[in-house]
C-alpha cells in the first residue's frame, strides 16, 4: 500500500500554515497554532484518530483565533483528502460516543466524498479560553468541506466547555481511526465510486 499522506501549505494575509498528516502513524502530534486551547484539540484529534500530525499556524491572533481556526480547518481537510485518494478499500463510515466527566458527545462520519455538517450544541458556553463558542463549528465546517466528508456532531450533554469540545474532538478522532482503515480492495459504494 502506498503510504497514506498528505502536506498542504498555505499563505494568506490573514494566516501562514502548514499541516502534514499521515494517517498510518503512531498518534504523534506536533501542533503549534498560538492558540493553546486549539493546540490542545487538535493533539487529541491527532492521538485519538492514531495519525501523525504537523500543524503550525501563524495567524492573525490580534484580531481573535477565527482566521486560524477555520484556515487549520481547510487545510487540515485538504490534506486528508490528499493522504485518502482515491478511498480505495477504507471503511468509510466511523462513529463514536465519547465521555468526559458530565458531559457526552456523538460523532459519526462518512468519507464518503461528499461534504456536509450536521452540528448539534445548546450546552456550550458563549465563550471558550477567551474565544466565542461558533469558532468551532466554523472549524467543523471547513474540515468536512474540504475532507469530502459527511460530519454529524451532537453534544448532547454537559456544563463545561472544555469538557464538551475534549469529548467532541477524542470522539472524532476515533470515528477518523474507523473510517480510514482499509478493510476490503475496492471502493464501498454501490455506484462503484465516491464522489468528489
Amino acid at each position: 500500500m502506498h503510504p497514506r499522506t498528505g502536506r498542504i501549505d498555505r499563505q494568506t494575509r490573514e494566516t501562514q500554515i502548514s499541516v502534514v498528516v499521515n494517517l498510518d502513524g503512531k498518534g504523534v502530534c506536533s501542533v503549534r497554532t498560538g492558540f493553546g486551547f486549539a493546540d490542545h484539540m487538535l493533539d487529541l484529534l491527532g492521538h485519538w484518530a492514531g495519525f501523525d500530525l504537523e500543524i503550525s499556524c501563524t495567524g492573525d491572533l490580534h484580531i481573535d483565533a477565527h482566521h486560524s481556526l477555520e484556515d487549520i480547518g481547510l487545510c487540515l481537510g485538504n490534506a486528508l483528502n490528499m493522504a485518502l485518494g482515491e478511498r480505495r478499500g477504507i471503511a468509510r463510515v466511523g462513529c463514536a460516543k465519547v465521555p468526559m466527566d458530565e458531559a457526552l458527545t456523538e460523532v459519526c462520519l462518512d468519507l464518503s466524498g461528499r461534504s456536509y455538517l450536521v452540528y448539534e450544541e445548546n450546552v456550550l458556553p458563549a465563550v471558550i479560553a477567551g474565544q466565542e463558542k461558533d469558532l468551532w463549528r466554523e472549524f467543523l465546517k471547513s474540515l468536512a468541506s474540504k475532507a469530502g466528508m459527511n460530519l454529524h456532531v451532537r453534544m448532547l450533554y454537559g456544563q463545561n466547555g472544555h469538557h464538551l469540545l475534549e469529548s467532541v474532538f477524542k470522539g472524532l478522532g476515533l470515528a477518523l481511526r474507523q473510517a480510514v482503515c482499509v478493510e476490503r480492495e475496492d471502493v464501498l459504494s454501490t455506484k462503484g465510486g465516491l464522489d468528489s
